[in-house]
């Protein structure tokens, strides 16, 4: 209703007031910056958000912030939210001061007073607004839900409640039942054999005498302070005049009713023996006719306060009716002195005036107890009762929303009518039963058993499979349809109400069972706890049983809203495992998860760990977070956990602190953990760095469990779990009881003890509640001495089971015992259930928020996505047994991953602008215009992007999310890029170095090549001067000119002659036959292919031993010998790594060769020979047992030369090409005719010299088209290229996918054993692949462009040089000396090009200009043709180090290449020589490598991270060694880290059965003994394979590529990698 309507309502009814009282009620609401109108309502999510207002809390604030500072208060159960004082201003009211500060006479004073009085009538100031004005408006302007929380919480402070609630401007009565939904009240009293029982119902429902209170007319003493002393006398349960912070003017509680209950607790000092409801009508009772009318009818006393009366007065009447009902009836006269009156049966006389207040409310407690005992039990009071009467407006059944969730509720409960409550669950939940409680039993056995072998695996797997399919074809009740359905059908509002309202309900439906059984439970427990210390054993043993069957019936009893998601979440799991939905269910499984998101919006918690079976249900917790980041986008949270003792008031300071729901009551405490969202206001996201708080609350520690026992496992497992989860986890610490704090802090210290041994670093925070003087501070310093002392003892016993060294607390995590301690006082003040809660509690409550907040707003919390990663690591390390051993920290590793990309862009940056500055260095040294390389150089041209790469690396660090989890590597990386930036600077140095040196090696070849051309110019030159006259029968001039030429080039070859090709195996066999002269080289045949080798003992001889027990030992190494068992897995590596890095060495010092512009030379064979040699002698020489064959020797070198021998042949053929005067010359032909006709046609010698610079630009343009060409496509490749855009773990899921998709054993045998190599092939297939798909459509568009660009440069050089010689008046040779200058950085191009050809003649630079423009069109078409051919390859015109896949290669794997000694997968990190241990996300079948079982002899099909969970062995360094204590071999096993754990790709599964037979021939053992767990993988299709790469990393969409693959079959004898 709008401000005009009320108004206009207001002036028309008799009934309202007059317009002044009218503006003063809206004056209210307006300075407390109030609109009571329905569409602008205060709402209760505003109000629970972390805002600013939240973290005040002072006594006193301005009166624009006393609605928030009430309501802050308030929500903290803190009752001095009515005392609150306005601030007041100078301005609003000033003060005013005489000048004198003396006074000379009396008279003087009696003026001044006088003045001052007079004053102050003129300018009074305005009172401040009343508190219950403040109370009430927020009433009238709050949401139903606010209106519920803020009656909630009135009852917690023990404060009267509204009833009846008149409208400030209508007067229309409201009735808020939907406000008193959520109170219980419980009170004691004595039954008729003296004994003390206790009840506990929903205020609602309650029936209990009502006393209800009233006045006619004005009275002088104060009913409400007089009720206060009936019900608490050490508290202001009804706000009265004689209340701090009351004023004189009081506008919005005339006609309000308001109701409180006394409860008694069962003692004899109670003033009444039941639960009494008190009603109080504000205001004049005869005025407020219709309020009267309900209270004296639904009351068991009435009470009237009464001024001196007279018999005309308007309500004598009602007074007399009021004598005159049966009811009994109490007068308390304010003028009257005298005592209790009895004036006829029921009717009582009480006088107030003079008298003592203890003395009339003693009085008038004997006469509401009397009145109370003779009344008819029929006027009970009941609340719901009171929305029967007519003409008042009841919110529940006004609400159009809350109507239809109550009606929806009603009829799901409907459903549930007439069943037993102790097999509700088992019929309406079958899905969170026995099949549940089954599935997590296997789950745990799976990963705690140590399984010997994969088949137990698979049979538990198999097991937990059957649970699944049981689980998802067990029926869906219409219990459970009816939820879903409603949910789905209403929107969000009606939701809410919906979901209050079932939980309302269901609480109803339960209570009475439970409390029943809950008496059973404690009675029985107590006999057990009476027995246990008379060790009565066989009596004991009967009722524990007993006290086990009655928890049990507990368990199955206890029903509410989080066993029914426990439900939907089963429902989903086991759905989603089977990829199917309910016949029966009439939704799609996969919205339930947005069904439980919607649900944490609206501030429900979400069962996070099921109490009832101690385990997380990961999919479902997976999937509704999921669905929260669809909703809310990738959020950040900040993650608060609270650990402490059942009952110790965890969940009570939570509430109080936030205003969250989690359960406190006795019977429903909270079991296992529940997670609720709190929203961060918009204002506060400025302050903090995340968007909600997370709030974790946990079932409390050394909770008792069905038989009463103490459960230490699942204890630590809750604390790890919950303080890995939390950013700050709050420890509660209940009493000052030492032993029981021993034993909390116990399980806390080695929980984080767990998080820094798995480098997390959580924080804590200790509230130490119920201290019963926090304000002594000697004795608070005794306590922190305590308790640090008591941190530091537990943690060297946490040490040792944890098996660390650490010593004091403050070794495992950062904690400042002054800061990071607080302590409570009592929750009470007083004796409960009557007693308020104490204000120094709520202020503690609101220390403990505002230094949360404080510590929050440092921390940048954690994104959703990165929550639920790190809910799924900590679950499933903590299914292990071994926790720290088996954490794998997700984010870290997804953050490192996301870093290596970065790295490789940083990498790629700096070696991308190197090749830049190198390929122009290059060029000036070809031009003879460098010819020395400085460091100081190479650092100068790299300064700028290195600036760039470490701004790059500065904002990466500083604003990545995940820049707290970064910040460990930020340092090393820096180092690295640092080393990678010397070593790039010092390898270019090396290669133009190089260059320089070949330059003047090659000088020679040059001058020759070039005096051979100039000289066949010339001469060509004199040929056409002869043919002058004929130059018109082109028949002649051609048959002139083809003698002339072949005349020439005869003559030039008879002095250089030709170059031969080289055949490099034959050289080999050559150099090895003269230095093993007794061991003939025959045919390679003989020689075996050293790199396919897996095993070398056949290589080796053992070293001779000697000493005394040499002889011994010498037999003992020749049966070794002889039986191939010769050496060790870690020689077997050594010798891997020996070959791997020889082949690598001479790799390089191939390409140092340069062979393209040198050629090919034996003295390259005896080089390398040589070399391998030394590596070979210089290992003998080491710490090694054995040494090589000769065969080894000629293998290993006959297998490198081999493998080269296409590269050398390559690059010599090229050499020979540019160099061999017969072929070079042969090619130049057609080109030297052209010349020789512009001769004959007696073209100008500019025209002419014009021709012969653009034919020796031909060359050195084609070469920098094709290196620039070359260098842009890698760029390309490298960001577009599926398998090449990423890190090492996206090339290697491509590589995986093609082997899966070509099945070539051959090729996954390669991959295996030489992965590196295969790593090189594969981006050579990739690169050609793209090159061939692209070629029209990027590769020649490159090349046209580079062409454009390079023609442009060649005619602005031209211009330059015309300009610069006509400007110096200079000749031919200054033009061409400028000319070559200008071009010298980007071509190989230099004036001694022109030695030897005539040009002094040339005088026309302008002619000369054009003429180079004329012919460099011609020439560049021409070019172009002849790369537009579709066969086109751009690798063979380049030198091997150009071409665009050895730059790739140079790039991509510069990385770690250690292989798993077990299984042989590879390192993941994309850094070489990384500090972290080496990793794999999943390792493979170590039958893939070989290992087989010595015991059986079958190959091994155990993955690495199972087996060393298991009990099993294998051997290394002649001993056998626990797998469980794989790093105790050393080497290499030492240096990795294999995480115990069920992370396995079904993709190794699918190739062991794919290849099984291939690998029995490979390795010559077969699977025999496995082939039950063989038959259980062959349900994995190569389909399956292919998308279980996904778990690798998660790039979408991985681009199919043909690659050609190596057909390369290895022929090794046995494998010896025994294991037991």
């Amino acid at each position: 209703m709008s401000l005009e309507t009320d108004l206009s309502v207001f002036v028309d009814s008799p009934f309202m007031e007059d317009r002044l009282q009218v503006s003063e009620k809206h004056k209210v609401f307006d300075r407390l910056h109030l609109d009571y109108r329905h569409d602008n309502k205060l709402r209760a999510a505003d109000v629970l958000q972390i805002s600013t207002h939240s973290l005040k809390s002072h006594e006193s604030c301005a009166e624009e912030d006393l609605v928030q500072t009430f309501l802050q208060k308030l929500l903290m159960m803190n009752y001095r939210a009515r005392n609150i004082k306005t601030e007041e201003t100078n301005e609003q009211h000033p003060t005013q001061q005489r000048d004198n500060d003396s006074l000379d006479d009396v008279g003087d004073l009696f003026d001044m007073l006088k003045e001052v009085s007079s004053s102050n009538k003129v300018a009074s100031k305005p009172d401040p607004v009343h508190p219950m004005d403040v109370q009430m408006a927020v009433f009238h302007c709050a949401d139903s839900f606010l209106k519920q929380l803020m009656v909630t919480k009135l009852a917690q402070c023990q404060f009267a409640l509204p009833l009846l609630v008149p409208h400030p401007f209508t007067h229309q009565i409201e009735f808020p039942l939907w406000t008193f939904r959520q109170i219980n009240k419980s009170w004691k009293m004595r039954n008729t054999n003296n004994e003390i029982i206790s009840k506990e119902e929903p205020v609602y429902k309650a029936e209990t005498p009502m006393v209800s209170f009233f006045r006619f007319g004005s009275v002088s003493s104060s009913k409400s302070q007089l009720m206060n002393s009936l019900i608490n006398e050490k508290h202001n349960t009804f706000f009265h005049r004689n209340c701090p912070g009351s004023s004189r003017t009081r506008l919005l509680m005339d006609g309000v009713v308001e109701v409180a209950w006394f409860s008694p607790s069962g003692q004899s000092t109670d003033k009444f023996t039941d639960c009494v409801a008190f009603c109080n009508l504000h205001g004049d009772a005869g005025v407020h006719e219709k309020q009267l009318q309900i209270l004296t009818e639904m009351s068991s006393v009435n009470v009237a306060v009464l001024p001196k009366l007279d018999k005309n007065d308007e309500s004598t009447s009602k007074i007399q009716n009021l004598y005159k009902d049966e009811k009994p009836l109490i007068f308390l006269f304010t003028e009257d002195e005298s005592s209790v009156i009895t004036m006829r049966k029921g009717k009582y006389k009480i006088g107030l005036k003079d008298r003592n207040q203890s003395d009339v409310s003693e009085d008038l407690r004997r006469a509401i107890s009397d009145c109370i005992q003779f009344s008819p039990s029929t006027s009970k009071f009941i609340i719901e009762d009171v929305s029967k009467h007519s003409n008042i407006r009841v919110d529940e059944e006004d609400d159009d929303d809350c109507r239809r969730g109550k009606e929806a509720a009603q009829q799901m409960m409907s459903l549930l009518e007439n069943k037993d409550l102790r097999e509700i669950k088992e019929s309406f939940l079958p899905c969170q039963g026995k099949l549940w409680h089954l599935w997590c039993q296997k789950n745990k056995e799976l990963h705690r058993t140590a399984h010997e072998t994969e088949t137990d695996i698979s049979r538990n797997e198999t097991k937990m499979k059957k649970i699944r399919e049981d689980q998802q074809k067990s029926y869906t009740s219409e219990f459970i349809q009816f939820f879903i359905k409603q949910m789905y059908l209403h929107d969000v509002n009606v939701n809410l109400y919906f979901l209050k309202w079932l939980i309302i309900l269901l609480n109803e439906f339960t209570s009475a069972d439970l409390t029943v059984l809950r008496h059973k439970y404690n009675e029985k427990w107590s006999t057990v706890l009476e027995l246990k210390e008379k060790y009565k054993s066989k009596r004991l043993k009967t009722e524990q049983t007993e006290l086990e069957r009655i928890s049990e019936v507990l368990q199955a009893a206890t029903f509410g809203l989080e066993h029914i998601m426990r439900e939907i979440g089963q429902i989903f799991e086991s759905c989603l495992s089977v990829k199917e939905n309910r016949a029966d269910l009439q939704f799609d499984f996969c919205s339930l998860p947005s069904l439980a998101a919607e649900m944490m919006l609206c501030g429900f918690p979400l069962e996070l760990m099921d109490g009832d079976a101690s385990h997380v249900p990961l999919i479902w917790i997976t999937a509704v977070l999921d669905e929260l980041v669809q909703k809310l986008g990738d959020q950040r949270v900040f993650v608060l956990s609270v650990l402490g003792l059942q009952s110790s008031g965890k969940s009570t300071m939570l509430n109080a602190m936030f205003g969250l729901q989690f359960a406190v009551s006795a019977g429903r405490c909270t079991r296992g953990a529940f997670m609720q969202l709190i929203r961060v206001s918009e204002e506060m996201k400025q302050q903090l760095k995340f968007d909600y708080i997370l709030v974790v609350d946990t079932e409390g520690l050394r909770a008792l469990d069905q038989a009463g026992r103490s459960t230490r496992h699942h204890d630590n497992e809750l604390a790890t779990f919950v303080v890995g989860l939390g950013q700050l986890t709050l420890i509660n610490i209940f009493g000052e009881n030492p032993s029981e704090m021993q034993d909390i802090l116990q399980i806390v210290v080695q929980a984080f003890l767990r998080m820094k041994q798995v480098k997390l670093k959580p924080s804590c925070m200790f509230v130490h509640q119920n201290v019963s003087d926090v304000t002594a501070g000697e004795k608070n310093m005794e306590g922190r001495r305590r308790l640090q002392e008591t941190l530091d003892e537990m943690t060297k016993l946490a040490s040792k089971e944890e098996v660390c060294d650490d010593e004091y607390f403050s070794d495992v995590i950062q904690f400042d015992i002054q800061n990071d301690v607080k302590y409570f006082t009592h929750l009470w003040e007083g004796n409960p259930p009557m007693a308020p809660p104490n204000p120094k509690y709520c202020e503690n409550i609101q220390e403990l928020k505002e230094t949360i907040i404080q510590y929050a707003s440092k921390s940048f919390g954690i994104k959703l996505t990165h929550l639920n990663e790190r809910i799924k690591d900590l679950w499933e390390a903590l299914l292990n047994e071994r926790f720290v051993f088996s954490f794998r920290n997700s984010l870290e590793i997804a953050a490192y991953r996301r870093l290596e990309t970065e790295y490789s862009k940083w990498t790629w940056s700096l070696r991308s602008a190197m090749m830049e500055t190198e390929n122009k260095l290059y060029n000036q040294i070809e031009n003879e215009v460098k010819d020395e390389i400085e460091d100081r150089d190479l650092q100068r041209e790299l300064k700028e992007k290195s600036e760039e790469v470490k701004k790059s690396m500065s904002e990466f660090f500083e604003k990545d999310t995940d820049a707290d989890i970064l910040i460990h590597w930020k340092s090393s990386f820096e180092r690295k890029i640092h080393e990678l930036q010397e070593s790039i600077v010092q390898d270019t140095k090396r290669k133009l170095n190089v260059i320089l040196q070949q330059r003047d090696l090659k000088r020679k070849i040059d001058a020759q090549r070039t005096h051979h051309e100039n000289t066949l110019l010339e001469k060509s030159k004199e040929l056409a001067l002869k043919l002058k006259e004929k130059t018109n029968d082109e028949e002649i001039l051609k048959r002139e000119f083809d003698m002339f030429w072949k005349e020439c080039v005869k003559k030039i070859t008879i002095d250089s002659p030709p170059i031969k090709n080289c055949d490099i195996l034959r050289d080999v066999k050559m150099f090895l036959s003269d230095m093993y002269e007794s061991v003939p080289v025959e045919h390679r045949s003989k020689s075996r292919e050293i790199l396919s080798v897996t095993k070398y003992s056949a290589y080796v001889l053992l070293k001779k031993s000697r000493g005394f027990t040499g002889p011994v030992k010498n037999v003992l190494k020749a049966a070794q010998e002889t039986f191939g068992s010769v050496l060790s897995e870690e020689d077997e590596t050594q010798i891997k790594i020996l070959i791997t890095d020889i082949c690598h060495q001479t790799t390089k010092m191939r390409l140092s060769f340069n062979i393209c512009k040198m050629g090919y030379n034996k003295t390259h064979i005896q080089e390398l020979t040589r070399y391998i040699k030394a590596r070979i002698r210089e290992h003998e020489e080491g710490p090694v047992k054995y040494v090589f064959k000769n065969k080894f020797f000629i293998d290993l070198v006959f297998s490198i030369f081999q493998r080269a021998e296409k590269t050398f042949t390559n690059q010599h053929r090229i050499f020979r090409e540019a160099n061999d005067p017969a072929l070079y010359l042969e090619k130049k032909m057609e080109e030297y005719y052209s010349i020789f006709q512009k001769y004959c046609q007696g073209a100008t010698s500019a025209a002419i010299l014009g021709k012969i610079i653009c034919q020796k630009l031909k060359e050195p343009i084609e070469q920098s088209v094709y290196r620039n060409v070359a260098r842009d496509l890698a760029d390309e490749i490298r960001s577009i290229c599926p398998s090449l855009n990423g890190n090492k773990s996206n090339l290697e899921i491509h590589i995986l996918k093609k082997l899966a998709e070509d099945e070539n054993f051959s090729a996954y045998i390669y991959y295996i054993h030489y992965p590196k190599d295969y790593y090189k092939d594969f981006i050579r297939d990739e690169v050609s692949q793209y090159m061939r798909d692209e070629l029209k459509i990027s590769v020649q568009p490159k090349m046209k462009e580079n062409i454009k660009v390079l023609q442009r440069m060649i005619m602005i050089a031209a211009l330059g040089s015309t300009e610069h010689v006509q400007e110096r008046s200079g000749n031919v040779n200054m033009w061409l000396e400028f000319f070559t200058q200008k071009l010298s950085d980007v071509l190989i191009f230099s004036v001694r090009d022109f030695s030897g050809v005539k040009h002094d003649d040339v005088d026309d630079f302008g002619l000369l200009k054009d003429a180079i423009g004329t012919e460099l069109l011609s020439m560049m078409s021409a070019i172009s043709r002849e790369f537009s051919t579709d066969t086109f390859n751009l690798n063979d015109k380049l030198d091997l180090n150009n071409r665009p896949d050895e730059i790739l290669i140079d790039h991509f794997c510069q990385c770690c290449w250690v292989q798993c000694p077990f299984c042989k997968a590879t390192c993941i990190n994309t850094v070489e020589d990384h500090d972290e241990d080496h990793s794999v996300p999943f390792h493979r079948v170590s039958g893939v490598n070989g290992f087989y079982n010595a015991e059986t002899q079958t190959l091994c099909t155990d993955f690495c991270s199972t087996v060393v969970r298991s009990s099993k062995v294998f051997q290394a360094s002649d001993r056998w060694i626990p797998f469980k204590e794989y790093r105790s071999a050393g080497g290499v096993h030492a240096k990795w880290r294999i995480t115990p754990d069920f992370s396995q790709l079904p993709y190794w599964k699918w190739f062991m059965c794919r290849f099984q037979e291939d690998l029995e021939k490979f390795y010559f053992i077969s699977f025999q003994k496995n082939s039950e767990i063989i038959a259980y993988w062959r349900k994995h299709t190569k389909q399956k394979a292919i998308k279980s790469l996904e778990k690798i990393s998660k790039h979408p969409g991985m681009l199919s590529r043909r690659t050609f693959v190596k057909r390369f079959w290895l022929n090794v004898n046995r494998s010896h990698n025994p294991t037991k």
